[in-house]
């Protein structure tokens, strides 16, 4: 999982500047084209000034105030909780909330401060943010894909534990050897995890039926799923023999994805 998957977006994001109209904009017109200049080259001290010059200018223009969260959003280094690091994702954060206020269905500011929560692995408000993203554009499945992660997450973290408690470690087969006391109180923590798994991925891969990623981490969650048998071998089998299922569907729409591309970029030279 590319945590930070939807950066490259906000690059693209970035140099269209068309969009930007009327008088009150033209001040900061020019702020906002040196900033974008300075971010394309990684100048994100710069590209910061510049974008909040912007702001200052035309404190009503979204486009700016946009930017600038989006270069501060550039700079959050996935899992890095130091103070610093937290403190730039919550100046993001700030700066996607200044534009929710203007337009609360903003999908961009909404994505994006999901997977700020989700890089800084507050993992239940990154589910929360994504119910926003789908209440927004419920047929794009990269949010229900991306609860469906956070689910496997927090479901694995749950199982390492339980199995380290037992001196074991996951063999990824069901854990037949965790005692009945761990099983059951794994039950408690993972089932309402792994149903939700399975049902926000299982949606992502009707919206995009070749959407190996989502085929993945559909065949982990059912391991995590034959986690919580708990003594019962059949049921275990089928989940494993469901998992196994979904790694050669994965396997198939990759090779699938991978000539697509080819197609894509083969199809000789564009002028």
């Amino acid at each position: 999982m590319k945590l930070n998957a939807r950066t490259p977006a906000l690059v693209t994001l970035l140099v269209i500047l068309g969009s930007s109209t009327g008088c009150d904009f033209l001040k900061s017109r020019d702020q906002l084209t040196k900033g974008v200049a300075a971010f394309k080259n990684a100048q994100y001290e710069q590209a910061t000034r510049y974008f909040q010059n912007a702001v200052q200018l035309d404190p009503n223009n979204p486009t700016a105030q946009l930017y600038l969260a989006t270069t501060y959003a550039s700079q959050v280094v996935p899992n890095l909780m130091t103070p610093e690091n937290l403190a730039m994702a919550h100046k993001a954060i700030d700066g996607f909330n200044a534009v929710l206020q203007k337009n609360p269905n903003d999908v961009t500011a909404l994505k994006q401060i999901a997977s700020i929560n989700r890089n800084i692995q507050k993992f239940e408000q990154a589910k929360q943010d994504e119910l926003k993203v789908i209440a927004v554009a419920p047929n794009e499945p990269e949010a229900y894909y991306i609860i469906g992660f956070v689910d496997w997450t927090l479901a694995y973290k749950n199982a390492v534990a339980a199995l380290a408690a037992d001196g074991l470690t996951d063999d990824g087969l069901g854990n037949k050897k965790l005692s009945k006391a761990a099983c059951s109180k794994l039950q408690g923590e993972n089932s309402a995890l792994v149903d939700d798994g399975i049902q926000s991925l299982q949606k992502a891969i009707n919206l995009n039926p070749n959407y190996d990623d989502a085929m993945q981490y559909l065949q982990l969650t059912y391991r995590r799923k034959a986690d919580l048998e708990c003594g019962n071998d059949a049921a275990r089998k089928a989940d494993l023999d469901e998992a196994d299922k979904w790694i050669q569907r994965a396997m198939g729409a990759r090779k699938q994805n991978e000539i697509n591309k080819e197609k894509k970029v083969g199809g000789g030279v564009t002028m």
